[in-house]
């Protein structure tokens, strides 16, 4: 029988071995992509062995199954699909794929526990009896019929570890193996699962693994138990989140004497004693905690919690401290500079390079029967005393970091559902402003309240610039190679890929914008923004200089190329929106921030004027900025008509005209004018004005009500000057901020509107005489920004010509609005300066230090 497997983990391999042991003819594994450069174990085992690998990041996009990845698995011809434990999505075209269809193993014994986190469920509902199943694939969440199952009595104090280890996974794979045997009999039975009794829970993570005290000692005992080791229980107290493991009901003798921790919600003060903490059920019974996790990761035995912070310090036994003297002289052997290895002996300082780096992992590994060791922890971990400290914890299991605590704020929207942040990120912890001030973000679409958002302060900003500062001369980040924070990038854009319909719903239900467009432009265009400097991670060099000699000494002048330090990015959200005084707040701290190297600013020009300022009296801040726009477009009369109404209506009305390079205004050669604006009032009225969220919307609505306001005030001011309004011009009377496509025609240069830009859907149009080139250009280029600019011509001698002319930072010919990652943007004149995008961008985070030798 050949049997495909899909899954991963030791417990995959395992299976795997097990049933080419067995005789059965493995034609392929699918396993999960390497991670952080190491290969999944079953994936690794099956390379060995020339079994076809594959490591399909996704099986489906968008609820469909890729085609080209169910063609490959087709082609393997499996008979039996075995799922030992996956953690994909696997698709039913798969799934129903070969002739005996597919199994799975479950840690639980269905119906019970549906779910991801069954192990965990287990034993936060107190069952006195746990197991496995195996049960055949259907379309539904663990709901297909049982083939076999195993049952083992839970213990007292089973954690998830234990009773994985205990019953769970070598139980495990024997009952995979087993039922892979009974189909190839045609033994192996169907049996529908009950719904008496059914239950499902969802995926434990940190942030809901918060403990509740108002319930009796068994009961806490089993959520901490059924926590530990992942994702941890917890509470506060003493100023600081605590993780509790190592719980037990077994204080048979034990006296709560000690020192009192206040445990807010907690029926009494828990107790720190030499046994452990003690902690108390609403019931008054005792449980004991015999290992606490600190808020900043650190291990410590419950009893030493109050012994200060050097009692966050591990104690060696004495199988660990022949441990410690191995790696000793293994320091010593990469080391041979150093006389003797001390606590406070740093690797690097004592002449340790890269791949000495390697060669302390791999002897370490060696020495500690292939302790789970990578690169980074050596970076992370430079002094011995530290080495030591992470290596015993990683030693006893007592090394997995605490997942970061998220306050979401969760929404059914667009079929899925959407779990949004709302605090502020300061130093990898999502933390509430000072003094908890929030205020609200709306939906632009029905003015509803999405959420309560964190208001920062002053205080705040200090806090996260500090945050920044650390990492940058502290953190692993710094440390590790160029091509390792090369690959991580490449890993943030991969993660922001596999939930780019997520990413783009709340685009949509925040900003209003369509979520097609949000899709392709807003996501997708960030996801190639990191692909693209990920791949300039490694390639940030200097260079070598020929310089006059010192004769008769000579000299060698090398540059390099050097981050710059700590960078702010501010977005002004405008002069007319509520959001206005926070930006200040916060861009006039950063902007005078000492430790501020460089301000990074997108908003209006006389913003951007103040953040000079600050930049310049603070400390000589490096500034890039890209300010306001009144990007011209000039059509002329032999152009592709056709083409130019398209792509005229795209550089106005793409993002419902909240977009900075929009084509602000647009002159039309005469000969064509009227034709042009007739077609253009024909392609509006086609427009479907409604919920950015449905395929079929073309204009969603304005980002905020205050912005709404603006643009009648702009549309009113037009006609009061003389401008003929052709179409739009109003409020689209529905909920929300929406705003009508506006066409604007007989607009002279001295209007407000022929000057100022509205960031909204008004299309802006004059004439001009017919081949009067250089007076529409001398129009085009009266105004003081710079930022984009666009031409319309089949005369290639003409657009090279007015492409030439054109003070703007970006010239489009027959196209607009087609930007592309390594392309540079930027401004000129009162748009601003510096480059985003493209190679160019490189140099604004960059400083160039020259370097000269004499020999």
């Amino acid at each position: 029988m050949k049997i495909a497997v899909i899954g991963q983990s030791l417990f995959g391999q395992e299976v795997y071995c097990h049933l080419r042991k067995e005789g059965y003819e493995v034609v392929g594994v699918f396993t999960v992509p390497d991670k952080n450069g190491k290969a999944d174990p079953l994936g690794l085992e099956a390379e060995k062995d020339g079994v076809p690998v594959f490591k399909f990041p996704r099986w489906r996009e968008k609820g469909q199954a890729l085609p080209d990845v169910v063609a490959k698995y087709q082609a393997l011809g499996a008979e039996l699909n075995v799922l030992p434990f996956c953690s994909q999505f696997i698709p039913m075209e798969v799934i129903n794929a070969p002739r005996h269809g597919s199994i799975i193993y479950h840690p639980s014994l269905l119906p019970r526990h549906r779910g991801a986190s069954a192990i965990n469920w287990t034993l936060i509902h107190g069952d006195k009896k746990g197991g496995f199943t195996v049960f055949w694939a259907d379309d539904g969440l663990d709901t297909g019929d049982l083939l076999l199952q195993r049952e083992c009595e839970i213990l007292p104090d089973d954690t998830v570890s234990t009773l994985y280890n205990r019953f769970l996974f070598p139980e495990g794979i024997k009952g995979m193996v087993q039922a892979v045997r009974l189909i190839a009999e045609g033994r192996a039975p169907r049996v529908p699962q009950p719904e008496e009794g059914a239950t499902y829970e969802g995926i434990q993570k940190k942030e809901t693994a918060k403990i509740n005290w108002e319930q009796p000692a068994e009961a806490i005992h089993n959520w901490i138990r059924g926590n530990d080791k992942v994702p941890g229980a917890w509470t506060e107290a003493c100023g600081q989140k605590l993780t509790f493991f190592n719980s037990t009901l077994n204080t048979a003798g034990l006296v709560p004497e000690g020192e009192a921790l206040p445990i807010p919600g907690a029926h009494r003060p828990g107790v720190v004693t030499k046994a452990g903490l003690i902690l108390f059920g609403n019931d008054d019974r005792m449980l004991l905690v015999k290992n606490i996790q600190l808020e900043d990761g650190k291990m410590i035995p419950a009893s030493h919690f109050f012994r200060g912070e050097d009692s966050s310090a591990l104690e060696l036994t004495e199988a660990e401290l022949v441990t410690m003297e191995g790696v000793r002289s293994a320091w010593k052997r990469i080391l041979p500079n150093v006389l003797e290895v001390e606590d406070s002996t740093d690797f690097f300082k004592s002449g340790a390079a890269s791949v000495d780096v390697v060669r302390l992992v791999e002897e370490v590994k060696e020495l500690c029967d292939g302790v789970e060791l990578e690169n980074e922890d050596v970076y992370m971990a430079t002094t011995f005393k530290d080495f030591i400290q992470l290596l015993v914890r990683k030693l006893r299991g007592d090394d997995k970091e605490s997942e970061c605590i998220i306050d979401y704020v969760e929404k059914a929207v667009n079929k899925l559902t959407l779990r949004m942040p709302h605090q502020l990120f300061i130093g990898g912890t999502f933390v509430d402003a000072e003094g908890a001030k929030t205020y609200e973000t709306i939906n632009p679409t029905d003015g509803s309240v999405i959420c309560q958002v964190s208001l920062a302060q002053v205080s705040d900003v200090d806090k996260a610039v500090a945050a920044a500062k650390d990492a940058f001369e502290n953190g692993l980040w710094g440390k590790i190679s160029a091509r390792d924070r090369g690959r991580l990038l490449y890993r943030l854009a991969d993660l922001m890929e596999q939930h780019q319909e997520e990413l783009a719903t709340i685009e949509a239900l925040d900003a209003g914008a369509v979520y097609t467009l949000a899709l392709k432009t807003h996501v997708g265009m960030s996801i190639q923004t990191f692909r693209y400097f990920a791949g300039w991670c490694d390639k940030i060099q200097g260079s070598t200089i020929p310089i006059n000699q010192a004769r008769p000494n000579r000299n060698l002048t090398l540059t390099r190329k050097e981050p710059i330090g700590h960078v702010g990015l501010l977005m002004n959200p405008g002069p007319f929106t509520p959001m206005r005084s926070l930006g200040s707040l916060v861009g006039q701290r950063l902007s005078d921030h000492p430790d501020v190297r460089k301000i990074g600013f997108t908003g209006s020009t006389e913003v951007g004027k103040h953040i000079m300022k600050s930049c310049a009296l603070s400390n000589v801040k490096k500034v890039s900025l890209e300010l306001g726009g009144k990007s011209p477009l000039i059509i002329f009369a032999d152009c592709d008509l056709s083409k130019a109404v398209q792509m005229g209506m795209s550089s106005v009305f793409f993002n419902k005209g909240e977009n900075c390079i929009a084509a602000g205004r647009l002159f039309v050669e005469d000969s064509i004018h009227d034709q042009f604006v007739q077609k253009v009032v024909e392609e509006v009225k086609k427009m479907k004005i409604g919920n950015p969220l449905d395929r079929d919307t073309n204009h969603g609505p304005q980002n905020h009500q205050a912005h709404l306001r603006k643009l009648i005030e702009y549309c009113q001011r037009g006609v009061k000057e003389g401008a003929t309004l052709v179409c739009g011009g109003n409020q689209v009377p529905r909920p929300g901020f929406f705003f009508e496509p506006t066409v604007f025609t007989d607009v002279e240069d001295h209007m407000f509107i022929a000057k100022e830009e509205s960031f909204g859907p008004v299309m802006v149009i004059s004439r001009f005489a017919d081949g009067d080139m250089d007076t529409v250009l001398s129009r085009a280029n009266a105004t003081e920004f710079g930022l984009a600019s666009g031409v319309f011509t089949r005369d290639i001698g003409k657009a090279l010509y007015v492409s030439d002319k054109l003070e703007a930072g970006t010239v489009f010919i027959n196209t607009y609005n087609k930007t592309d990652v390594a392309a540079p943007f930027g401004g000129f004149k009162q748009s601003g300066f510096g480059k985003d995008l493209g190679e160019a961008a490189l140099n604004e985070y960059l400083r160039v230090k020259t370097v000269t030798f004499e020999y």
